[in-house]
């Protein structure tokens, strides 16, 4: 408190400690200058949320990226190009349906690296924009500091505070400089340290999004080549167009007239044509594999583990009761609420629920029969696959579905694609956030159970809320 009263008695520009011993300010004093007075600690605003700082970061991200999206297009070369390659497959439905699970396997690979990268960018800005704030609420002593340190550098020591022949007043500024300085050089390896933190996250996110915009491309690329693969599929496989519409009708009204999913899948599984000669078919060739001897059944084994098995089959490749451990999520995304959790009705949920980016291919995640495919009651847009075994395995929550009632699909294989936002629906409710959300269910005996059993363990994750 002593130093501005030397310094008017010096009458030189010295740099002035405040009660902070953090703070230093550089003041021009004058002969007979009244001190001021010393200026009271800004109050500290309560320090902000990180989840709902990431959260918020996260939307920010995740909307940059969907505007991004929409700039990106395939050039007319590349288009050719995969048409070319979709023309130069065998036109069997083997090779067609094996493409298309390929296909999907890479598209899904790809939108987890899109995911990865949108967490990374949000986590970058969170960290970038904590520097920021906290240069922006430094802002007053960071130029108090560099105008102590320009002044300084204008004249150095001791000449700055003191006249050639005052010796008591090269006394005293050795004094004040062996107080000052030591605080301005805190502050300045802070200042330094903060700003190259901020220019290696600038150039960290510079480069995680050049990533993210050439993994974006080879998305839309994959997207491309999908919907060509659909297109040559549903050409093998087409039957009489008027009784796949009346099927589609029929559907439709079973669909009006159920109250429930067990009495969804008896009404289809016994009216519609389709549904009830597969279903009839897939359970007489499960019968037939239980018939089969040790060595028969060994050898089935050692054919589908080996990532080729008859894609003509009507019947899943294994037993749904030995696929614990081995099942893929059917979209990349994050889990929201797993079975048991609370719904948000004061009841539990039946299932889990996975919120995805807009437009996520959606995979089938065993072998089974579409008994149902379409829309019904609160579910939205839905599909049931009969896994065998007595289990039903339910999703909803797609906007565009890919199959129909009566095929048979393969682990893997894409049955439909999301949103571009969440659909409103009794399997979504309290659920904080618009990103599109696929609900699964799995029911044994038409009793819903957990489905986490069956998810490999990189799938497993902890249900967490998404903003």
């Amino acid at each position: 408190m002593i130093l501005p009263a030397i310094a008017a008695g010096v009458g030189v520009a010295v740099i002035v400690m405040s009660a902070d011993p953090f703070i230093v300010r550089a003041q021009d004093a004058a002969p007979g200058a009244a001190q001021s007075a010393p200026q009271p600690a800004a109050e500290l605003a309560p320090p902000p949320d990180p989840a709902a700082e990431l959260a918020a970061k996260r939307d920010q991200t995740r909307a940059e990226l969907e505007t991004l999206s929409k700039t990106i297009s395939l050039s007319t070369d590349k288009v050719g190009a995969l048409q070319q390659s979709i023309a130069d497959l065998e036109k069997s439905t083997e090779s067609i349906r094996q493409a298309l699970i390929d296909s999907a396997a890479r598209r899904k690979t790809l939108e987890k690296q899109i995911l990865e990268s949108e967490k990374k960018l949000a986590d970058l800005g969170v960290k970038e924009d904590g520097i920021r704030r906290s240069l922006h609420e430094r802002r007053g002593l960071l130029a108090e500091v560099l105008a102590a340190l320009q002044r300084m550098g204008r004249n150095p020591p001791p000449a700055l505070l003191v006249t050639p022949d005052d010796a008591l007043g090269s006394v005293r500024s050795a004094i004040l400089l062996g107080a000052v300085v030591p605080g301005i050089r805190k502050e300045t390896d802070k200042l330094a340290a903060d700003l190259a933190s901020l220019a290696a996250l600038q150039t960290a996110s510079a480069a995680e999004k050049a990533s993210l915009t050439a993994t974006m491309t080879d998305g839309i690329e994959e997207e491309r080549r999908m919907d060509l693969l659909l297109a040559e599929n549903d050409k093998l496989s087409r039957s009489n167009a008027a009784e796949l519409e009346a099927e589609r009708k029929r559907s439709e009204e079973l669909a009006g007239k159920a109250t429930s999913l067990e009495g969804l899948v008896a009404s289809m599984e016994s009216e519609i044509a389709s549904v009830r000669d597969a279903a009839a078919a897939a359970r007489l060739a499960e019968e037939n594999r239980k018939l089969l001897t040790d060595e028969q059944r060994a050898q089935a084994k050692a054919l589908a583990d080996s990532g080729v098995p008859d894609k003509n089959r009507i019947a899943p490749a294994y037993p749904f009761g030995e696929l614990k451990a081995k099942l893929e999520v059917p979209v990349t995304g994050d889990i929201l609420r797993q079975f048991g959790d609370a719904d948000g009705t004061g009841h539990e949920a039946m299932g889990m629920t996975v919120a995805t980016n807009p437009e996520t291919v959606v995979t089938a995640p065993a072998d089974g029969l579409v008994v149902f495919a379409g829309a019904f009651r609160s579910y939205g847009q839905m599909i049931i696959l009969d896994a065998g075994d007595g289990y039903h395995l339910v999703l909803s929550g797609m906007d565009t579905i890919n199959t129909r009632q009566g095929k048979f699909v393969f682990s893997g294989e894409p049955l439909a694609v999301m949103g571009a936002k969440r659909v409103a629906s009794a399997t979504a409710l309290a659920l904080e956030t618009n990103r599109p959300t696929l609900y699964i269910e799995f029911r044994k005996d038409g009793k819903p159970v957990d489905s986490r059993p069956w998810w490999t363990a990189k799938d497993t994750g902890k249900a967490r809320n998404d903003s």
